[in-house]
């Protein structure tokens, strides 16, 4: 099973679906609970904004120049 990250990845994300529409749905006291898959949107948006943004910083601060030893 070579993938089997993704098929663990998706069985979450359906039990979060279900959860979210069974145990949240009389559950409106914020704006973001009205809106379908809002806490998986919100995670996924997450980690790719961290991954990005840890990216750039590793870039900006980790890398350095080819020629950097020969000074």
């Amino acid at each position: 099973m070579k993938n089997w990250h993704w098929t663990v990845l998706g069985i979450l994300l359906i039990a979060s679906l279900i959860l979210e529409f069974t145990y949240l749905a009389d559950y409106d006291s914020h704006w973001w609970n009205s809106v379908p898959a809002f806490y998986a949107l919100w995670g996924g948006l997450g980690c790719a904004a961290l991954i990005f943004v840890s990216k750039g910083l590793g870039k900006f601060f980790i890398l350095s120049d080819e020629d950097y030893y020969d000074r």
